[in-house]
């Protein structure tokens, strides 16, 4: 889709009332997996018929599709509008070149990069991603995770599975997102989500401009079943969060532009 000055304010109108632009948000965070209008209304504690209207002026705008699996309706952030959407917005911006208006990432020489994963409870998931980085990153990364709702305490399957693989499990503590959004928290460069709770939080933008990407995982901590079953939902997510790391600890990180390695980050959440 091209926008120009007869279609942009469309979409700039779509966006310019505090429910859809709320909507819109969410979706993003989740970007690029779609979401179901269950979801959404939960998230957002938003009225289904309210909802519906929503969506409808989001997706006639072109800034979002919707998609059938069967029975079940799915909406995503259509990604090539809205980048459409802004170069057209900020086409004069740099001398056309927007990205350089944007934080760049630090020199790896001059200091690690610093990772932020969350979740909801920060007793499984952003515990194991947080013991994964600070392992595979080989010091290129300073590696913290937080919890929205933090459970106070790191489940004891997490720090069995973790030492198993090798982990040390020193240090490793769930806590509140609060710590990281006072005025002394250093800024981040990479800000991960593990589960599908805390991307449908409304949390304050953070300082610094960091690169984020949802990686939802099922929580092992809900599973139920047999001992055996359980485990396996831990080892499920370990196995996922690894490969996803290992990944992102092979990118080229100071040779990526942002719009190249924020679509590698994003791709992650697909393996």
């Amino acid at each position: 889709m091209t926008f120009d000055t007869n279609t942009a304010p469309h979409a700039f109108a779509a966006l310019g009332h505090a429910g859809r632009l709320s909507v819109f948000r969410l979706l993003m965070r989740f970007a690029p997996r779609p979401v179901r209008p269950t979801e959404i209304a939960d998230a957002l504690d938003m009225k289904p018929n309210t909802l519906s209207g929503y969506l409808a002026d989001l997706t006639q705008a072109g800034l979002i599709d919707a998609t059938r699996d069967g029975r079940s309706l799915f909406y995503s952030v259509n990604m090539e509008n809205c980048d459409a959407l802004v170069s057209y917005l900020v086409m004069d911006c740099c001398r056309g070149r927007p990205e350089t208006c944007l934080s760049a990432l630090p020199d790896a020489t001059t200091r690690p990069y610093r990772v932020l994963f969350l979740c909801s409870g920060n007793s499984a998931r952003s515990i194991m991603a947080e013991a994964l980085l600070r392992d595979l990153g080989k010091g290129r990364f300073d590696v913290f995770s937080a919890g929205t709702r933090p459970s106070g305490a790191v489940n004891e399957q997490t720090l069995a599975l973790l030492e198993r693989n090798g982990h040390s499990t020193e240090g490793l503590h769930s806590k509140d997102i609060s710590i990281h959004q006072t005025d002394d928290t250093p800024d981040f460069d990479f800000v991960f989500t593990v589960c599908d709770a805390a991307a449908s939080e409304e949390c304050a933008p953070w300082v610094g401009q960091p690169l984020s990407a949802h990686w939802g995982l099922p929580d092992p901590v809900k599973a139920e079943g047999t001992d055996a079953e359980r485990a396996l939902a831990f080892a499920k997510a370990y196995d996922a969060l690894r490969r996803r790391i290992e990944v992102f600890t092979a990118l080229p990180l100071d040779k990526l532009d942002r719009m190249s390695l924020q679509a590698k980050i994003d791709d992650l959440s697909e393996i």
